[in-house]
């Protein structure tokens, strides 16, 4: 597809008269791990199916704009692949070989697996496994509750958010900004480390709105030249893991030439004279060399946020997974801090609201339940724990047994090929519950097929917005398929443990007590839609002081005392290498960077038509992704004579594979991009990109780096051999 800076990439779907098609109109909303949680009008056919599916106009943040994978969603929900009854594994692990079982039996398997398990090596032998397939408070968390009630092993949920949280509320104090529909009020929008057009439309909603309405300037700061860089006014291709130096110079300029508001800075600010001081070489020149941008590039950046007040730096994950990501959301938002930007309606900084929803969740968790002695393990170093890695297991007895709900681990969790290996041990009980056969269903002794969204009462928020949204149930499911609540209670039965708090309750049940603390439920919930409860302005753009306990903001950072939204407990300790995180903004040379034997960075960016490893399976997403390849330099394939088309080899220490090559994208030279998280199947030797992708931790409390891999890169031999002389 060729992309015009002219097209609405943002993919309205336009409303049908369900009228004229016959067809009612439900209400939901998307539950896929997407800051969006978009609100959705669902199309139901008279004989109980769904048809189209688009944004609800009447939500001031969907603004009825989806994404289009979502609005093809009968795709997936009718999808024949579709799981639809409980399977037992009858040949050897990953052969792929299972037989049809009843749910009785499926259950009475697992409880009994547990049990044998916990006998053999005690509770913490077993590892309930879990992420955001569904982003539902009710179907995603229980599982909690149960791991809980049995003290299983406790579960740190790295992968995702950890560097770009902790670094945000290194300098605010708190998960939360400036309203999201505050950049239709900008004149200028800065959206830095994300591919909102593929990821997160309605963040080109409102930012194409402001420029449509205020002339507002749209500038994106990214690795390649992806399609949220090509709707841009002003697009800077960084080198990866480079973010912070760009900040750094950007606020030298504004110390230097008079855009830094001293007065703001005097007031909400730690200590911005020691600040300016440190800046004092961190000038365009020093910072060109370190991003691959021109001095000019930078300057004319600095020079556009420096006068425009009304500037809005919607900072996201992307640029944040990478070993040095904490220090780049920290340096990034200090900008706004500098320039006074939170002082304006449409300025400031925003990454994430998650702070502003006051769900009461203790119960739905089972908190009351947590032994601290219980051991956490670390998701994004699955691989090392189901291999024995005594530093990942904590010094502690092995995992064998396994329950995994909302997560696909063998594909999207780094180190592939020990993720692989953990699995295929013959001592491991897995069970999964899922709606496909995906990669870690296929190591499963158990598969359990589980039901979509519009089949099941939940509750979301969005963390890219401000609203609490309901997605009742919509839709009757295949008769054989099980909720994931379904799922903990039957378990919670055969475990002996039912009669502890918070089991035995419905999904209405549950959704009242969390909405607690507003004046609402279930049914109040059902005919509101939503609950908007976006703070103030002066709440939100911090105008009272910042959420540290001396009402500033932090530009020297406290890499080991500062409370954080998911800090690691006190049993695991500070992780990655704290030790080289700077004392104020500056870019921190933690990078896995190029060298002699891997001259190339390596980053894993999302496709548009999947969202992790979902969608994958859908024809229309499949189409138009076409299939796994890297985009590379023009100038690196010539002089490793390599023509687009061609199969290449990657690899690391880690391991390597093979991809197709294309020429472009937009990459910095000795920067490859391998857009997608396709299946591992889907790859030319069944092994999927992540077998490159590393599990150590990102200081200072963890997370996943996969945008920050050093790689050397070929022309397949066998290729080569192959063609004539």
């Amino acid at each position: 597809m060729s992309y015009r800076k002219d097209m609405n990439l943002a993919t309205p779907i336009k409303a049908e008269n369900p009228i004229k098609t016959g067809n009612a109109v439900g209400h939901s909303v998307c539950p896929h791990d997407c800051p969006s949680a978009c609100a959705l009008e669902v199309d139901l056919t008279p004989d109980g199916r769904i048809g189209r599916l688009r944004g609800a106009s009447a939500n001031s943040y969907t603004a009825g704009v989806i994404c289009a994978k979502v609005a093809r969603y009968s795709e997936r929900i009718y999808h024949p692949g579709r799981l639809l009854v409980p399977q037992r594994r009858i040949g050897a692990k990953g052969e792929g070989d299972f037989r049809e079982i009843s749910w009785d039996a499926a259950l009475d398997e697992i409880a009994e697996a547990f049990l044998k398990a916990e006998a053999r090596h005690g509770s913490e032998a077993v590892w309930p496994y879990f992420y955001a397939g569904t982003m539902g408070q009710v179907q995603r968390d229980s599982i909690e509750r149960l791991r809980h009630a049995k003290r299983y092993s406790g579960f740190f949920d790295s992968i995702c958010t950890n560097p770009a949280w902790t670094g945000f509320t290194m300098g605010t104090g708190a998960l939360r900004g400036p309203d999201p529909r505050e950049m239709a009020l900008s004149d200028c929008v800065v959206i830095w480390g994300t591919n909102a057009v593929s990821t997160q439309v309605n963040v080109m909603t409102h930012a194409i709105r402001a420029r449509k309405e205020r002339k507002a300037k749209i500038v994106v700061i990214d690795i390649y030249d992806n399609p949220t860089m090509k709707q841009a006014d002003m697009a800077l291709t960084v080198r990866p893991g480079t973010d912070a130096a760009l900040a750094c110079a950007v606020m030298h300029i504004a110390f230097r030439d008079g855009y830094a508001d001293r007065a703001y800075l005097a007031t909400h600010s730690d200590d911005p004279e020691g600040l300016e001081a440190h800046l004092q070489s961190r000038d365009p020149a020093w910072a060109s060399d370190i991003t691959g941008l021109s001095v000019e590039e930078i300057e004319a950046f600095a020079k556009l946020v420096g006068t425009t007040p009304k500037t809005y730096f919607r900072l996201g994950y992307g640029f944040t997974r990478q070993r040095n990501g904490a220090v780049a959301i920290h340096a990034a938002s200090s900008i706004a801090t500098v320039l006074g930007s939170w002082k304006h309606e449409g300025g400031g900084a925003f990454h994430s609201n998650n702070d502003i929803f006051r769900f009461d969740k203790r119960e739905l968790m089972g908190t009351a339940m947590v032994d601290p002695d219980i051991r956490m393990l670390d998701q994004s170093q699955i691989g090392r724990v189901l291999t024995g890695d005594a530093e990942a297991l904590r010094h502690r007895g092995p995992v064998t047994a396994l329950l995994i709900q909302n997560t696909n681990p063998v594909n999207v969790a780094p180190e592939q090929r020990l993720v692989k290996r953990g699995f295929l041990r013959d001592d491991l009980f897995v069970a999964v519950h899922e709606q496909f056969l995906t990669d870690t269903a296929k190591l499963a002794d158990i598969v359990l097929p589980a039901t979509m969204f519009l089949e099941h009462d939940d509750l979301y928020r969005g963390g890219g917005h401000q609203h609490i949204l309901l997605g009742p149930k919509l839709v009757e499911p295949p008769s054989t398929v099980r909720t994931n609540l379904f799922v903990i209670e039957e378990l919670a039965n055969r475990l002996g443990i039912a009669d502890r708090p918070g089991f035995g309750r419905s999904e209405r049940e549950h959704i009242d007590r969390i909405l607690v603390n507003y004046d609402s439920g279930y049914e109040h919930l059902k005919a509101a839609k939503w609950l908007d409860v976006q703070p103030d302005f002066a709440t939100a753009h911090f105008i009272e002081g910042f959420a540290h306990a001396d009402g500033r903001f932090r530009f020297r950072a406290d890499w080991t005392g500062t409370p954080a939204p998911n800090r690691p407990p006190a049993a695991l300790g500070m992780l990655g290498p704290v030790e080289g995180l700077p004392v104020y903004p500056d870019h921190a040379d933690l990078i896995e960077s190029a060298d002699a034997d891997h001259p190339f960075r390596l980053a894993t960016s999302p496709a548009r038509s999947f969202l992790n490893s979902s969608f994958a399976e859908t024809p229309g997403s499949v189409q138009k992704e076409g299939r796994p390849e890297v985009m590379i330099h023009a100038a690196d394939a010539a002089n490793l004579g390599i023509a687009d088309g061609d199969i290449v080899r990657l690899g690391n220490v880690r391991g390597e594979i093979r991809l197709h090559a294309r020429l472009g994208g937009g990459t910095r030279p000795g920067v490859v991009i391998a857009e997608g998280l396709w299946p591992n199947g889907a790859h030319l030797d069944g092994e999927g990109i992540n077998v490159l992708t590393g599990a150590d931790s990102v200081a200072p409390y963890g997370g996943a780096a996969f945008h920050d891999n050093h790689i050397w890169l070929k022309r397949d031999e066998a290729l080569r051999m192959a063609e004539p002389a």
